[in-house]
């Protein structure tokens, strides 16, 4: 970049540039190929005023789009980040187990577990440092270093190597998504720390997941195995990638209940990759219930509301740990979720059934109300009132492959069974005209 002449005095960085450019390049794009920071920053300062060409500001009209022209002289006082660091706030935590060396706690569905872009407060570690009476954490600088004992967390890993990077991690030896429910080890010493780190390199720590997935895999147990990487399409995703370009990843599963739609399944993880129990399910082509970023949202329309993934994944971590005080020494720690119960797998899968029959095809037929006992099938009539509907009403039924009629809450209606009133459960309108009924007989 030897166009222009750079001069620096302070936080001020001037361009000089020369009278014969002619590159027609935007402001914001000239100034972010020069500057050691990002293009997103060079805007936001442009748009505070703390980039002038030749004397003039956004305040006098100045955009991110002009171009740089021979003879402009740009000066520019880019806008510094936060400072890097973690503050202690009295967030709730729920610790399942802790003693001198470390803390097991239940993260809930929706925190984040450290700081990071987009996500300064509010995380698990300013919960942590809360819980154990530390100080705020300020990072002047890359080098910096925390000192445990004080802190009362290990520092292991808890300052970022980059300048301005605001994951600050103290006692963080593994993470969980932000949508998960789960158990996560706290360090509390660096000795602690380590060992932990070894155990989870080793594979030697078993954590033991539950899933709700899309149909079932065959056969009921085996393993995903395929290597996870960045998704090549999309960078904010995983992917299973060919081996050179991601890191080996196996998991073990086993269906333990096969439900009309869906299977809940246990899955084990013999490594620890980024979504890894997602990725490797979807891959399979069983994602989980309600995951929009791995399709578990789009196979089947009306499942990726308030009752999602918070259900989705259960993680039980058993660790062995020694080296620090506590030799051969193993902690089991269950995660018990009251609200994963039969009720909530059966509220699950009835979102999932309902989501089935919105997806398919249907052809109609127009039969009597007797006709429609026979057919065992969900009725549709004609009819706008409410009740009860008698043996006179004509009703328009449908045959869906793959439909549970039990699952919405109805009651299968035999062949034998006298023809009497079917009382309405459910009503909806699928079309002018119609009315939708889910029904019982009796």
């Amino acid at each position: 970049m030897s166009d222009a002449r750079k001069r620096r005095t302070g936080d001020l960085i001037t361009f000089d540039v020369p009278a014969g450019y002619d590159a027609e390049e935007r402001l914001d794009k000239y100034l972010a190929a020069r500057v050691d920071t990002s293009r997103t920053k060079v805007q936001e300062s442009i748009a505070a005023g703390a980039v002038t060409v030749n004397g003039g500001s956004s305040e006098d009209g100045l955009k991110k789009s002009r171009p740089v022209e021979g003879g402009d002289e740009i000066r520019c006082r880019l806008l510094k980040p936060p400072p890097v660091g973690a503050r202690p706030e009295p967030i709730p935590l729920d610790v399942a187990y802790e003693d001198e060396h470390l803390l097991v706690v239940c993260k809930p569905a929706g925190m984040v577990v450290h700081p990071g872009y987009g996500h300064r407060t509010g995380t698990l570690v300013n919960a942590l440092l809360h819980h154990v009476g530390a100080r705020p954490i300020q990072i002047s600088a890359p080098s910096d270093e925390l000192d445990a004992g004080a802190l009362g967390l290990s520092t292991v890993g808890a300052v970022p190597r980059q300048e301005g990077n605001p994951a600050v991690r103290p006692g963080i030896v593994h993470r969980l998504d932000k949508g998960t429910t789960g158990l996560l080890v706290v360090a509390k010493t660096n000795a602690a720390h380590r060992d932990l780190a070894r155990q989870f390199e080793e594979r030697t720590t078993r954590r033991r997941y539950e899933a709700l997935l899309w149909g079932a895999p065959e056969p009921a147990e085996g393993v995903f195995e395929g290597a996870i990487g960045r998704d090549p399409r999309d960078r904010k995703r995983m992917a299973v990638v060919p081996e050179e370009k991601g890191k080996a990843a196996r998991t073990h599963y086993r269906v333990e209940e096969r439900l009309a739609h869906t299977a809940r399944a246990e899955c084990k993880l013999e490594t620890g990759r980024t979504h890894q129990i997602r990725v490797h399910a979807a891959e399979a082509g069983h994602p989980l219930l309600g995951d929009d970023k791995y399709g578990g949202a789009r196979i089947r329309s009306g499942t990726n509301g308030r009752k999602r993934r918070a259900f989705f994944e259960r993680l039980f971590d058993e660790l062995g740990y020694g080296g620090f005080g506590i030799d051969e020494e193993k902690v089991r720690v269950d995660l018990a979720v009251d609200e994963v119960d039969d009720a909530t797998l059966v509220e699950l899968e009835r979102l999932a059934n309902r989501a089935v029959w919105e997806a398919r095809d249907v052809s109609w037929e127009q039969l009597t109300t007797a006709e429609a006992y026979e057919r065992e099938e969900i009725a549709y009539n004609t009819k706008t009132e409410e009740g009860v509907l008698t043996d006179a009403d004509t009703v328009r039924v449908v045959t869906v492959e793959g439909w549970d009629w039990a699952a919405c809450g109805g009651t299968h209606v035999s062949n034998t069974a006298a023809v009497g009133p079917i009382t309405v459960l459910e009503r909806s309108n699928p079309g002018e005209g119609m009315t939708r009924v889910e029904f019982a007989v009796g």
